[in-house]
């Protein structure tokens, strides 16, 4: 398998979109890592300014509420040189009853953008108008389904602290069953060598997981035992059916990842959540705001980069 951070060839990523980790094999997973690693490292040069995306256009569409993910593409666009154009959903003909295809389509023959970053509520939505585009589609979120920058953007934070992907043993905790980031996470660390292990009450594991090799548990102290990296993620409000928790606070008790909790983990082990971060509720304050074991700022700078990255391989490419 081919690790991260050598030289790879970038000719040999060939797709015309970004819609899941499923479509990415490992090899094409560490091609955008490698990219993503040669920005981050430049993030904070004022002066590095590529520029490859001069004149294109990038359109975003958020149907769903985004501050990390809709901003940090918009940094990332800009940063190479691109005109980012932002849709204002809650003031747009959707609200009229305009279908999602009719208003892709309008803003795609009004613009003729030359990539777009979709978030939608609709299981498969950006692929659904990837097929009816000409231009490269990026899923920046689809219900529960899969967000795979941010999984690339958590393998880039993980690999900048670890030094690899491949055989760490990584515990995601929380709300497994409605979360795209622990969906696309399963998938990439798998491809990529690591252990996975996800930790949630039965009725917020999924029947099946969305990757081969993953073990899931239900105790908190059992789950973390001798884990690199413990990723906490939000209870997903809105996605649960009313009545799936019957207690949130109970929930909570048991599921918030705590110093005690912590000291299953390795004693190196680091902490990370894609955010938000609903205080009080994932995570205690005391973890999240660890100087020395907290990645979670981290996760947030790295989006730049990755997002960066899949804007140069797609759109240059071509």
């Amino acid at each position: 398998m081919t690790k991260p951070f050598q030289k790879v060839d970038r000719s040999q990523f060939r797709h015309e979109h970004l819609i899941g980790i499923d479509q990415l094999s490992a090899e094409e997973i560490a091609i955008i890592l490698d990219l993503a690693d040669y920005y981050a490292d430049r993030l904070d040069e004022k002066s590095f300014k590529p520029d490859i995306l001069r004149g294109d256009i990038v359109l975003s569409l958020f149907f769903e509420d985004s501050t990390r993910t809709r901003t940090s593409f918009e940094v990332a666009a800009k940063r190479l040189g691109a005109d980012w154009v932002n849709i204002d959903i809650d003031t747009s003909s959707v609200k009229k009853g305009e279908s999602l295809l009719d208003t892709v389509m309008t803003l795609h023959a009004m613009l003729r953008p030359d990539a777009i970053i979709m978030r939608h509520k609709e299981y498969g939505a950006p692929e659904f108008i990837a097929k009816h585009v000409g231009c490269p589609v990026i899923n920046a979120g689809d219900s529960w389904r899969e967000h795979p920058t941010q999984a690339l953007l958590d393998a880039l934070t993980m690999m900048r602290n670890k030094g690899r992907l491949e055989g760490l043993n990584v515990a995601i905790c929380g709300d497994i069953a409605h979360s795209r980031v622990a969906s696309s996470n399963m998938i990439l660390l798998t491809k990529m060598g690591a252990n996975v292990r996800v930790i949630a009450p039965p009725v917020l594991m999924p029947e099946k997981f969305p990757a081969e090799g993953v073990t899931g548990y239900h105790d908190m102290n059992e789950g973390l035992k001798d884990c690199d990296i413990v990723m906490t993620i939000r209870l997903q409000k809105e996605r649960i059916e009313s009545g799936v928790i019957e207690s949130t606070e109970a929930f909570f008790n048991e599921y918030r990842l705590t110093p005690e909790r912590m000291a299953h983990a390795r004693p190196d082990a680091l902490i990370m959540d894609p955010g938000p971060i609903i205080r009080g509720e994932q995570i205690s304050d005391e973890l999240a705001d660890d100087p020395d074991r907290s990645l979670i700022l981290q996760q947030v700078r790295n989006g730049v980069p990755v997002r960066m990255a899949a804007l140069d391989l797609l759109l240059k490419n071509r």
